[in-house]
């Protein structure tokens, strides 16, 4: 049995299975309608969504599956201060799987540590989003006919936004793939990613705040909303909200082909005008990511069925160390003081095993 964490729980040839059967679920939907009879997903959402929660609950459905599950932490037993493992214990003797999303980074890996059931990271505060990951990439492999050999950027949130490191983590694997970074230097990308990923793979890749300067070289944009929940200070929001505003007018030097795409919900960095020009694919990717979750769902539930033994869910075994707090205050550690603390060590560096935030020893 194997939960989803982060995208790179799963290899390439994985993420390519995953999309050719949603290929397959969307060329013949019919064939999976009753596939998932008498299986039940719970839905466990500390944090509030409109598309995520109810594109697992419309997988779920199509499959001829059930769900049972809550919408915000205020409706569950958090609000009585019950643990993140405790809530994943319990709703693990009533639900087949499991898709959780929560504010604190983290917490889902606290959650799959204590589950008998598979977890599906649906989002944790700024740290990965797979499933989101995987819509992206269903929806790029769909427009641009490949995964590789291309241009992105990225523009926005690239400090918080969670769905720009996981997408990037999964694109650093496939060939000759050129990322653009396009954010205020207050929103960059963080030391983490740009360290750990992109200088250790050797990724091209380049910074910049200048949208249209870039826009040029780009096969696919990926626009991100400036998140006002990320920020501790609403005048530092305030004042990067408006960074970027994508508009007719900036798309004019873009290429014909263009995919651009956005995780939404978004607020106003993607003009209402821009809905109706056909490099706009912000909606076909909320239709993707029912059909890839409808395949991931599929894939685990098969995985627990033929082996119901959890799977390790680090590659290596995170350790204790007396004495060591994560410094991060949105980790899962900073606000259930019940979790171990557990680290990574390697190459003189230490990681939260959690939230991958590094320790000053």
């Amino acid at each position: 049995m194997r939960s989803l964490m982060d995208i790179l729980d799963l290899s390439t040839e994985e993420i390519d299975g995953l999309i050719a059967t949603a290929n397959d679920i969307i060329a013949d939907p019919e064939k999976y309608q009753d596939i998932c009879a008498h299986k039940k997903l719970a839905t466990l959402f500390f944090e509030p969504s409109t598309r995520t929660r109810l594109s697992f609950e419309s997988a779920m459905l199509s499959l001829g599956g059930s769900v049972l599950g809550f919408s915000a932490a205020a409706n569950s037993s958090a609000s009585k201060g019950e643990s993140v493992a405790d809530t994943a214990r319990t709703v693990s003797c009533y639900a087949d799987i499991i898709a959780m999303r929560h504010p604190a980074e983290g917490a889902p890996f606290a959650a799959a540590a204590a589950s008998s059931v598979p977890i599906i990271n649906a989002g944790d505060g700024g740290h990965f989003h797979p499933t989101q990951t995987l819509t992206d990439l269903l929806t790029i492999s769909r427009e641009k006919g490949r995964l590789g050999n291309m241009t992105v950027g990225f523009c926005g949130d690239l400090k918080y936004g969670r769905t720009v490191h996981s997408l990037l983590n999964a694109l650093s694997r496939y060939e000759n793939v050129k990322m653009v970074f396009i954010s205020p230097r207050e929103l960059a990308l963080p030391d983490y990613l740009r360290e750990g990923v992109l200088r250790q793979k050797g990724i091209l890749w380049e910074e910049t705040a200048d949208l249209e300067g870039a826009m040029p070289q780009l096969d696919v944009l990926y626009m991100t909303r400036i998140q006002r929940e990320r920020f501790s200070d609403p005048e530092q929001y305030n004042r990067l909200k408006d960074s970027y505003i994508l508009t007719l007018d900036k798309l004019a030097c873009a290429k014909p082909d263009l995919a651009i795409l956005h995780p939404l919900p978004r607020v106003n960095e993607i003009a209402v005008e821009v809905d109706d020009d056909p490099r706009a694919c912000y909606f076909k990717q909320v239709l993707c990511g029912k059909f890839i979750r409808m395949a991931l769902i599929l894939k685990l539930l098969d995985e627990a069925k033929r082996d119901p033994v959890p799977a390790p869910l680090y590659a290596e075994t995170p350790v204790r160390i007396e004495g060591a707090v994560c410094p991060n205050p949105r980790c899962i550690t900073s606000e259930d003081g019940r979790i171990p603390r557990l680290f990574h060590k390697k190459n003189g560096v230490c990681r939260c095993a959690y939230c991958e935030t590094q320790l000053s020893l």
